[in-house]
């Protein structure tokens, strides 16, 4: 294999190489159909060559003509993680102008976005009005279970009293693990109150960009 070495920057060679007379005897003469590679080692080094050492043909390389003049790029070879990330980006990329799309045809203004985003809270706030309202009833049942149980064992101060009955025991324990339950679903209705303004407001931001696009 025929290899020459360059131990300046590839652009700066390439603007040497190109730029002089004569310039095409520093690359490797080629015979007529025969491809001449440029490649670039780990160290910054150009080298030219008629084949790429396996170690190389995976990374980036020029192919040149006959007359040295660069005639294809090969990107290099990607990696699992980059080709994961590209893919990524390509599918945000697809679901931003799908979303885009709905926006423009779905909407006539912002009033229309702000009215939809108005309804869809007031709904959740009734299903939050309805959640506390269940809650209270929990707590008021609590509380009587509660005042039962300080007539027995362990609760009660009397010697004489007797060992809290099952059902009692049950129903204690069941509705303290329903309270516990409403509790974290009334977190999660206020998380997605948030995300729902935050998610509406984001949709009028981009719908006046482009709604501006568009007029422009």
């Amino acid at each position: 294999m025929h290899l020459l070495r360059s131990c300046l920057p590839v652009a700066l060679a390439a603007t040497l190489w190109l730029g002089f007379p004569g310039a095409a005897a520093a690359a490797p003469a080629t015979t007529k159909g025969t491809a001449t590679y440029r490649w670039v080692d780990e160290h910054g080094e150009v080298h030219y060559g008629d084949q790429i050492p396996p170690q190389y043909a995976k990374q980036e390389r020029t192919v040149l003509n006959a007359e040295g003049i660069p005639v294809q790029t090969m990107e290099a070879q990607k990696t699992p993680e980059q080709q994961a990330n590209e893919a990524q980006e390509r599918a945000q990329q697809m679901r931003q102008r799908q979303h885009d799309a709905f926006l423009v045809t779905t909407y006539t203004s912002v009033k229309d976005i702000e009215s939809l985003r108005d309804a869809r809270l007031e709904q959740m706030q009734g299903q939050r009005a309805a959640a506390d309202q269940y809650v209270e009833t929990l707590r008021s049942r609590l509380a009587t279970l509660q005042t039962r149980a300080f007539n027995f064992r362990p609760y009660s101060a009397n010697p004489a009293a007797r060992r809290m009955p099952d059902d009692l025991a049950e129903n204690l324990i069941r509705t303290v693990s329903e309270m516990q339950t409403q509790a974290a679903a009334l977190t999660a209705r206020t998380q997605e109150e948030a995300e729902l303004r935050a998610q509406f407001q984001a949709d009028i931001e981009r719908y006046k960009e482009l709604h501006t696009i568009h007029s422009q």
